[in-house]
């Protein structure tokens, strides 16, 4: 994904709900934002709230990969990876 289009849509300033748990897709949970679908690496902690997917707000980020951010839990990033 190029660096001019990544600002416009993802980074800690570009917040978002999901609104619907994630689906799986090979094996992983799936989900979509702003026309890209991102599957989760790793496994969201089990102390996040059962409707996390539609209560707090999260955004993407880069560094070293993209990352999933929970606003309310703002030291703990999922990988993820873009689905082409």
């Amino acid at each position: 994904m190029p660096q001019a289009s990544f600002n416009l849509y993802f980074g800690s300033q570009h917040f978002f709900r999901m609104r619907t748990l994630p689906v799986m897709y090979m094996g992983y949970p799936r989900f979509q934002y702003e026309g890209f679908s991102f599957l989760l690496v790793d496994p969201w902690p089990e102390y996040w709230a059962a409707n996390w997917y539609d209560s707090n707000d999260l955004y993407i980020d880069y560094d070293d990969g993209y990352y999933l951010y929970n606003r309310s839990y703002p030291y703990v990033r999922l990988a993820i990876v873009v689905v082409q």
